[in-house]
């Protein structure tokens, strides 16, 4: 088995070591974790521009270099664990390296691939980029996790911002730490041992998910209108300043600058009167968010109908 890891804050490592753990006492299964390494490392904490600096390139999904992985392509894995942070609602730049890294196909093409995400609140966009990338791996979806921060909305998108910026989850005070909690963390391991569970019986050969049952995902489809509205800004200002220059060009300030301007006016303004808008809303369009929700939760789906089994 595989796993295939980047993880800025810390945070995503542990989820993942929460999950492979049980695969990992198990003496009938091989785990090989490759950490994913770039040849121009990104700070944490970031500093401010530097932070800004990666979205253009998030959003357009163009890869930075990798340092030469220990694979060579040749090598046989039965599943692929792929954990991920979302970035400006685009999977991170190092997993996107990965995926469009010639090795990437070789090793993914044909194979079962379970995803993990750990992010504020926003996945759905993300997501729906990370199944084309990894279609054109030619790899299999099987399953997916999603580990979010608990914290309300409003409060979390200045907490987020604040952990990155000075590595403190908990630099506001009087408001939730920032980040998945540490109980969604411990639990996490219940995936870690029905993924043990079905390797024993092969159901990674299928097309069933193997997580079903286990509460993997909760969508909240009532973000999707914010989700496209901000990943459709990040494309069209990310188009305009890799046109400006390269990451880490100066020339690229000014236009930071005023992106954060026009952001900060979208959260204070445009944001506010979505929530409110989709709360009023929410009556007439129970029906439609019960669709979107069940196309979301795929493949894992939310059902908790075998928590019991695995101590959740």
């Amino acid at each position: 088995m595989l796993v295939l890891l980047y993880s800025q804050t810390g945070q995503l490592a542990e989820i993942a070591r929460r999950i492979v753990e049980p695969l990992q006492h198990e003496p009938a299964i091989s785990v090989h974790v490759e950490e994913l390494r770039l040849t121009h490392p990104y700070p944490f904490p970031w500093t401010f521009f530097r932070f800004l600096d990666v979205f253009p390139e998030s959003a357009h999904l163009v890869p930075p270099l990798l340092h030469p992985l220990t694979l060579s392509g040749e090598e046989e894995f039965d599943l692929i664990i792929l954990p991920y942070q979302v970035w400006f609602l685009a999977p991170s730049l190092p997993i996107t390296a990965f995926l469009k890294h010639p090795i990437a196909r070789m090793l993914l093409a044909g194979k079962p691939v379970v995803t993990v995400i750990a992010c504020r609140n926003m996945w759905i966009m993300a997501h729906e980029k990370m199944k084309l990338l990894l279609k054109d791996c030619e790899a299999r979806l099987v399953d997916n996790v999603v580990l979010v921060d608990p914290s309300p909305t409003m409060a979390s998108l200045f907490t987020t911002p604040l952990w990155m910026l000075s590595g403190k989850r908990d630099f506001l005070k009087g408001l939730p730490p920032a980040g998945v909690d540490a109980d969604s963390i411990r639990r996490a391991r219940r995936f870690g041992l029905a993924l043990r569970d079905a390797l024993h019986r092969n159901e990674e050969k299928g097309a069933a998910p193997m997580l079903a049952g286990l509460k993997a995902v909760d969508s909240d489809p009532h973000l999707l209108f914010s989700e496209k509205a901000a990943t459709r800004s990040f494309f069209i200002w990310g188009k305009l300043l890799r046109a400006v220059g390269e990451p880490g060009q100066l020339r690229r300030y000014p236009f930071l600058t005023l992106y954060v301007i026009f952001l900060i006016a979208l959260v204070l303004t445009v944001v506010p009167l979505s929530l409110i808008m989709q709360a009023l809303l929410r009556p007439l369009m129970r029906r439609r968010f019960a669709v979107l929700k069940q196309q979301f939760d795929a493949p894992s789906g939310s059902g908790t109908e075998r928590m019991n089994m695995y101590g959740s």
